[in-house]
């Protein structure tokens, strides 16, 4: 494992451990150490959001996995934060716990045709490392796939390994979606999409709001979103609640120079109107 510069929750360099598909993260939403796990080595997703900071995304899915390599670096990794000095020579002081390993990467993890093997393979690690049920299991996804039966198959696995789901959900109109994420799956089927994955293992909303060309989103937006969130509440959807975030670092997207940081204000009065629609509410600026 190469050595490099100290991680901080604005360097989330995936290639600073020198392996194909595990990488260490400070984590600013999770205070602590995240083992982050990249299905999407080739830089492709099915999405296209405006502020994501992976550079050369191309439109696609995940490459075959190499699960022996998988699972050789995961343990390596583990092993040097757990049994080595890696806490001492890499993280600030203050955040050094590990949290989680995380499904995020450069693309769409469940995009991965091996993506329940996958969650075998974590479950196996966190087991022989006297983990399970003592960190979390994290997916960070679109949630685009999660009508598919081996994605479904993956996150009861996740369920049963203290798992959760990160399921974007920037905007709730159709040409919202288009704009911010690029996608044209309608929201309705979006909506199908996130009762699914919330039946099936914990599941947060993640939610990304920004300024574009200066203006946050319309309240035309703002509505729907906050009609979603009653939607949610109307049908029982067992949410745990909505992970509210601005823009942390640069987007590296054609789009970039459009996009700038909400006031903390703006996105607190935001978080004050799902609490109200009977969210909870966890805010990052």
């Amino acid at each position: 494992m190469t050595h490099a510069l100290p991680l901080t929750p604005r360097n989330h360099d995936r290639d600073s451990a020198g392996m194909t598909y595990v990488y260490p993260v400070v984590s600013r939403r999770a205070g602590g150490v995240s083992v982050g796990i990249n299905l999407n080595p080739n830089n492709a997703c099915n999405w296209a959001c405006v502020y994501c900071q992976v550079p050369d995304l191309t439109r696609g899915t995940a490459p075959g996995i190499n699960l022996v390599q998988l699972e050789t670096e995961l343990r390596a990794m583990l092993t040097a934060i757990l049994h080595g000095d890696f806490m001492q020579t890499r993280v600030p002081e203050g955040a050094r716990r590990l949290n989680d390993i995380a499904l995020s990467g450069n693309g769409e993890p469940t995009s991965a045709s091996a993506f329940p093997r996958v969650i075998e393979l974590i479950g196996r690690v966190m087991a022989d490392f006297d983990l399970a049920g003592k960190i979390k299991l994290v997916l960070i996804t679109n949630g685009s796939l999660a009508d598919r039966p081996r994605v479904q198959d993956g996150l009861k696995k996740m369920a049963a390994l203290n798992g959760e789901v990160w399921f974007k959900f920037d905007r709730a109109t159709a040409s919202g979606m288009r704009s911010i994420n690029q996608t044209r799956i309608s929201p309705d089927r979006q909506f199908e999409r996130l009762a699914v994955a919330a039946h099936l293992c914990p599941t947060w909303l993640q939610t990304c709001m920004f300024a574009l060309d200066g203006a946050p989103p319309s309240d035309a937006e703002q509505a729907a979103y906050l009609s979603v969130v009653e939607r949610i509440r109307m049908q029982q959807i067992p949410l745990q609640g909505v992970l509210l975030y601005g823009l942390a670092r640069p987007s590296m997207q054609p789009q970039a120079s459009r996009l700038s940081a909400l006031p903390a204000a703006w996105l607190e009065a935001f978080a004050e109107k799902i609490r109200a629609a009977g969210l909870a509410v966890k805010v990052s600026p």
